[in-house]
């Protein structure tokens, strides 16, 4: 890979000059990006600047334990690849692995919102892991555009695990239930 000089060459024209290079990350930027991630619960956050675009996603792990993975889109005019930075809390998507998943059936969020997992504050909740379900029982609710949505069981079962915590933000496809 050749060598990149980021320093603004001197012969070129101001317009160039005033321009910073189209491959500089801001790491601090990233940083930031993923520490909202972290402190709101998000699994993805994207800006745009220009022609650069960064995308800083989490990966879910059936353990609740989030686990940082960061992906860079490239910008749109043509560039060299810039390699993102490595840190202990943070891989390349490229190279982050599937975890094992549970077993038994996983119902997924049919839609973003807000998960409950009682019908009311204060109320007893809808289940707990090692309740036994019936198909098409209300297994949690979930609030989008102040609309609350039950997600039945979609088989009878034994709840082995349960992925979210009440209050919590998710998106579409989600794992939210395991029952087996």
């Amino acid at each position: 890979m050749a060598d990149t000089d980021t320093t603004p060459d001197a012969t070129a024209p101001a317009s160039e000059r005033a321009k910073p290079a189209a491959d500089a990350i801001d790491t601090r930027l990233v940083r930031r990006l993923a520490d909202i991630l972290k402190d709101t619960g998000l699994t993805t956050i994207e800006v745009e600047r220009g022609d650069l675009k960064i995308r800083v996603a989490r990966e879910i792990t059936y353990a609740a334990a989030p686990a940082a993975t960061l992906a860079v889109a490239p910008p749109v005019a043509p560039t060299a690849p810039v390699p993102p930075s490595a840190s202990a809390d943070t891989a390349p998507a490229a190279i982050v692995s599937e975890p094992a998943g549970p077993k038994g059936d996983v119902v997924k969020s049919p839609m973003v919102g807000t998960t409950y997992l009682q019908p009311a504050p204060g109320a007893k909740s809808f289940i707990h892991v090692g309740d036994q379900v019936d198909a098409g029982q209300t297994l949690l609710i979930i609030e989008a555009m102040k609309t609350m949505n039950p997600i039945p069981a979609p088989k009878a079962g034994i709840v082995t695990a349960i992925l979210i915590e009440d209050g919590q933000p998710v998106e579409y496809g989600e794992p939210l239930v395991v029952i087996d």
